[in-house]
């Protein structure tokens, strides 16, 4: 593991990695694009979810399917599966203080939409921390763990990889960052389907609590 002292960048997921996934606030987000899906296809809401989870099985999330084979508008997607009741997350103090006390600049990195992120963020009390969010519409709607997306944030942002650290609920995204020359954090313990590639050697810290495993570090 890089000291913290050497670390110029710090690169967080967020759904599942800043809050926890029992809120069961990305199951919310899902719903909806059920809906979405229900609405601009006119099915019922099993056919629904069986082109939602294709979509993402084949093309890593629903967005992307539905715009390579069914011309979808991503941000009017993005606008729809995001208005989403967030009134119950609460700020997180500690984790605030955590992130605060790293050296280095934090980026968020998420398949999600920088609104979607902000507001999160916000209710949760890290978004002064964080230099800027690089989202789905900033990858050019290519989602993680797609390689291209990954050389764009590096570019856009200036980022040494081998002065970087990655954190992620999803093992499997974590793969490209690895192969650029970071280090990176699996934050394990979130959803099953989160696991694929959790054993792999790309994969060189597992945490099984951000603020915890923020704190050890030796700052």
């Amino acid at each position: 593991m890089l000291l913290p002292a050497d670390v110029e960048t710090w690169i967080f997921d967020l759904d599942n990695t800043l809050y926890p996934a029992a809120s069961n606030l990305f199951a919310r987000v899902s719903k909806r694009i059920t809906v979405y899906v229900q609405e601009r296809f006119s099915l019922d809401h099993d056919a629904a979810r069986a082109l939602q989870k294709d979509m993402f099985r084949r093309h890593g999330t629903t967005l992307r399917g539905l715009m390579v084979e069914h011309g979808v508008d991503g941000e009017e997607y993005l606008h729809f599966v995001h208005d989403i009741d967030v009134s119950d997350i609460e700020q997180n103090h500690a984790l605030a203080e955590a992130i605060g006390r790293l050296p280095g600049r934090k980026i968020i990195y998420t398949n999600g939409s920088v609104p979607h992120a902000r507001r999160i963020m916000g209710r949760i009390g890290v978004d002064h921390h964080f230099e800027d969010v690089f989202d789905i519409v900033a990858a050019d709607y290519v989602p993680k763990p797609n390689p291209d997306p990954y050389d764009v944030l590096i570019s856009r942002h200036r980022i040494d990889p081998k002065r970087a650290v990655m954190v992620e609920d999803m093992a499997r995204n974590l793969e490209p960052a690895a192969a650029l020359g970071m280090t990176t954090v699996w934050l394990s313990g979130t959803l099953d389907w989160a696991t694929e590639g959790a054993g792999e050697d790309y994969v060189h810290h597992v945490a099984e609590d951000l603020t915890e495993w923020l704190n050890r570090l030796p700052v």
